[in-house]
C-alpha cells in the first residue's frame, strides 16, 4: 500500500520551538539558546519509552489526513494522543460513498455487490417514500454488514512522541496500513527524533 493512499494534507508545527525547548535544562541564558538539531537533542529524542526525556517531542505537532479501514482504526483509537479533529461517518452517508471505490482490495466482491445491493434498495425505497417505517431496519442492516474493509478518512493531529510510540509497535504490522504509515513517519522533517530507522541505523 502507498503512503498516499492512506496519508495526505501533512503540516509539522513546531519543530524549532520543541528542539529550542529540548535545551532549556541545560540553559542558563535563553536569550543563547537556538534551533539548532544537535546530537544531543537526537539522544533525548531516542531514549527508551515512558524515560521522559522525549518530553519535547510533544511540541512537535503534525496535522493530517489519514484514511484507513474500518480494522485498522479500531487499532488506531488505543494511541490516546493520535486525535481526531473530525472524520468522515457512516453512520450519516453509508447509503452515499461509491462503494467500488470505498473498500480496499482485500474485500471480497461478493460482500461489495451484497453492500451495493443493500444500498441500492434503501436509497430506491427512501426516494419513494421517506417516512417508510421498513427504512430504519434496513439503514442498520446496512451499517452492521459493512465489511471492515471499508476506508474512511479523518483528519487527525498528534505529536512526534506519539509517533515514536506507533511507529515502534506498528513497524512490523500485518496491516499495509501500518506499514504505509510508518513508511510515511520516516519521511517527516528530521524524523531521526522519532526513530533510528531514519538514520539507517
Amino acid at each position: 500500500m502507498e503512503i498516499n493512499e492512506v496519508i495526505s494534507n501533512v503540516h509539522v508545527y513546531g519543530l524549532e520551538e520543541a528542539i529550542k525547548g529540548s535545551k532549556y535544562p541545560m540553559a542558563t541564558d535563553l536569550s543563547k539558546v537556538t534551533d539548532e538539531l544537535k546530537p544531543t537533542q537526537i539522544k533525548l529524542a531516542q531514549c527508551g519509552l515512558g524515560e521522559g526525556h522525549d518530553n519535547f517531542l510533544n511540541g512537535i505537532l503534525v496535522q493530517f489526513d489519514l484514511t484507513l479501514s474500518n480494522k485498522a482504526w479500531v487499532e488506531a483509537e488505543r494511541y490516546h494522543f493520535l486525535d481526531f479533529i473530525s472524520s468522515q461517518s457512516t453512520m450519516h452517508r453509508i447509503c452515499r460513498f461509491d462503494l467500488d471505490k470505498a473498500y480496499i482490495k482485500y474485500v471480497d466482491k461478493r460482500m461489495i455487490d451484497i453492500m451495493k445491493k443493500k444500498v441500492n434498495s434503501y436509497n430506491e425505497l427512501e426516494a419513494k417514500d421517506k417516512n417508510d417505517p421498513r427504512l430504519k431496519e434496513m439503514y442498520l442492516e446496512i451499517l452492521y454488514s459493512n465489511p471492515c474493509g471499508f476506508r474512511l478518512t479523518a483528519k487527525m493531529t498528534t505529536n512526534y512522541r506519539q509517533l515514536k510510540t506507533i511507529y515502534k509497535q506498528r513497524r512490523h504490522h500485518r496491516l499495509p496500513e501500518w506499514q504505509a504509515f510508518c513508511d510515511w513517519i520516516l519521511t517527516l522533517p528530521h524524523a531521526e527524533l522519532i526513530t533510528k530507522d531514519a538514520q539507517g541505523e
